[in-house]
């Protein structure tokens, strides 16, 4: 058990793991895979006024923490074994909490067009005609 909580704490550390729990874009880049993603964000019309965890984290307390725990593992799981798909995907579950941090800072402007609200199924998915907004041209 020793053991085992010592490779973690050591890969905690190894991986700048401290540096996820902030609101600090460059710790997605602290894994190669994110930098395309990275690099399209600091040319791309949000730069300026959403960092990631503004987009792809939901804000209540509890729900950020479990999805950045979540995330994190799974992150760290494709990274080490290299079994991420290549353009990497965001799952089913992250694009739910993409679509209602879009509404939290859209909902007056699209208030209209957002005819579903919490019907993830019928609802309108920005990123299908925005999808260069929170990711511009990487080069």
């Amino acid at each position: 058990m020793g053991i085992f909580i010592g490779l973690c704490g050591y890969t905690f550390y190894y991986a700048n793991g401290a540096s996820y729990l902030s609101n600090e874009p460059k710790a997605c880049v602290n894994c190669h895979i994110m930098r395309e993603q990275y690099d399209g964000w600091q040319k791309a019309s949000h730069h300026s006024v959403a960092t990631c965890n503004d987009c792809h984290i939901p804000h209540e307390f509890f729900s950020k923490y479990v999805t950045k725990l979540k995330n994190g593992f799974w992150h760290s799981k494709g990274f080490t074994l290299q079994d991420f798909s290549e353009p990497i995907r965001m799952l089913p579950e992250n694009r739910v909490v993409l679509q209602r941090n879009c509404l939290y800072c859209h909902e007056a402007f699209v208030s209209e067009i957002a005819t579903h609200p919490g019907n993830d199924q019928q609802m309108l998915d920005c990123i299908h005609c925005h999808s260069r907004v929170g990711h511009g041209p990487a080069r």
